[in-house]
């Protein structure tokens, strides 16, 4: 099996350095992208395994990024991350099939677990 593509978008660079490092130092390999739109544009969109999106963002939300993916005909599993939790936004982002929802800051363990999570049921579906 190939070693999966983690797409990480998030509009703060630091959030998108410190993820990009801990996917990489478990041997994942990981773009980032500032924004939904970056991502909506990058020629390996149909080889992302997993999305890990802010979700809330300038321009485009993670959960408007998941409905234009979804739109598109792309099902990769979905992780949202935010640092303004609330029971209505996890509503909202599980509700849309999001595998996992963490606040931030989050442990690395809690993001690998839910990863591991995602990309088994990802694998389970056969991919795109």
């Amino acid at each position: 099996m190939p070693t999966p593509l983690i797409s990480v978008v998030d509009d703060d660079a630091s959030v998108r350095a410190a993820t990009e490092n801990l996917l990489k130092s478990r041997g994942y390999i990981a773009q980032i992208f500032a924004s939904a739109e970056e991502l909506l544009r990058s020629p390996q969109l149909n080889e992302t395994s997993c999305v890990i999106t802010d979700v809330q963002m300038s321009a485009m939300s993670g959960l408007e990024l998941l409905a234009e993916m979804r739109t598109r005909g792309y099902d990769a599993p979905f992780i949202f991350i935010t640092a303004f939790p609330n029971d209505r936004v996890r509503a909202s982002a599980l509700g849309a099939g999001a595998i996992g929802f963490l606040a931030k800051p989050f442990a690395g363990r809690a993001l690998i677990e839910c990863l591991d999570t995602a990309l088994n049921a990802y694998d389970g579906r056969g991919g795109i």
